[in-house]
């Protein structure tokens, strides 16, 4: 099939783009290369993790539908992975029309387009913090999703009912995938792993929100590509899937073992909670488990250790970066 992934130079859409290539499928990347973070490290996505495959790439913003429509117009795609989007629940705090622009007008723009060249297709990311501070863990796909508590989360949860509006006045077969914490290498710089390193390389103290009370559901980007391709494969109405570990850990012993493959402790210092932040995710992925056939392998030890492995390498000649 030719798949559009926008946001295809990211963190997770560079990994989805090799394993499709790797499936035999034709890839055509949209990003706009933004300096959210360091854009260099979207440059080297393409240039060392994509190199020798092939695919096709367009600089551009999805809010900017003329030049997206051009895209559409000339290749014809068989299904969108729609994973571009302004990330960051802090950065949402101070940077609102940011994700107003990204994740709502770009999420439209896409949606328009597939009904305009009959694309019937359309895989979405989602995210855990739709689920705000809920009541219930392990969180499910029909947990309450109505309390955001970060403006990033509700503009996340506004593209899940766009699509169903989609869905359901045009025919287009929407899935919304709510990734669980991802972290691997080629990780964003401004998530917690590659940050906690940063720091205690550099001597420096680690703030630890919450005051170390709070839990994550980490999961791996392998397993989170795993689930992604899973989709790909298959073909709903309109559905909306987990894609978590489903085994919080504690922040605490997150960064025992970011200390014991750094060989080297952290010098902590307790923060209380910031806005935005929730105190735990918890995925239940039973549903993706039946009718995706998703079973996450990573163990966060290994994850951790080939992420430590993989900093010192790709940072050791990089100053200031990361």
């Amino acid at each position: 099939m030719k798949i559009l992934v926008t946001g295809g130079a990211g963190f997770i859409g560079s990994h989805t783009v090799k394993k499709l290539i790797k499936l035999g499928h034709h890839v055509v990347i949209v990003d706009n290369f933004n300096d959210y973070y360091d854009p260099r490290l979207k440059e080297d996505r393409i240039k060392i993790l994509l190199k020798g495959l092939k695919f096709k790439l367009y600089r551009l913003d999805i809010a900017d539908y003329k030049k997206l429509e051009k895209v559409f117009k000339k290749e014809r795609f068989d299904k969108i992975i729609h994973l571009a989007a302004q990330a960051g629940v802090r950065y949402s705090l101070t940077h609102p029309f940011v994700y107003e622009r990204s994740n709502i007008l770009g999420t439209l723009n896409l949606l328009e387009l597939c009904r305009h060249y009959k694309v019937r297709d359309f895989i979405f990311a989602s995210t855990s913090s739709v689920y705000g501070n809920s009541r219930q863990y392990p969180c499910r796909e029909d947990s309450r999703t109505d309390q955001p508590i970060s403006l990033y989360s509700a503009t996340k949860k506004a593209d899940e009912v766009l699509a169903y509006a989609y869905h359901h006045l045009y025919g287009l077969r929407c899935v919304a995938l709510r990734f669980f914490n991802v972290y691997g290498i080629w990780d964003r710089p401004d998530l917690a792993l590659p940050k906690f390193i940063r720091n205690i390389l550099a001597d420096k103290p680690v703030e630890i929100y919450g005051r170390g009370q709070m839990s994550r559901d980490f999961t791996h980007i392998n397993d989170i590509v795993e689930g992604i391709v899973a989709v790909v494969r298959k073909s709903f109405k309109y559905e909306i899937f987990n894609l978590g570990r489903s085994h919080p850990e504690k922040l605490m012993d997150f960064i025992k073992m970011i200390e014991k493959y750094l060989g080297k402790k952290a010098k902590k210092k307790m923060m209380p909670m910031q806005a935005g932040d929730v105190r735990a995710t918890w995925a239940d992925v039973s549903k993706a488990r039946r009718l995706l056939g998703y079973r996450p392998k990573v163990k966060i030890r290994d994850g951790i250790r080939e992420y430590v492995e993989w900093y010192r390498e790709y940072y050791k000649n990089k100053t200031g970066r990361g």
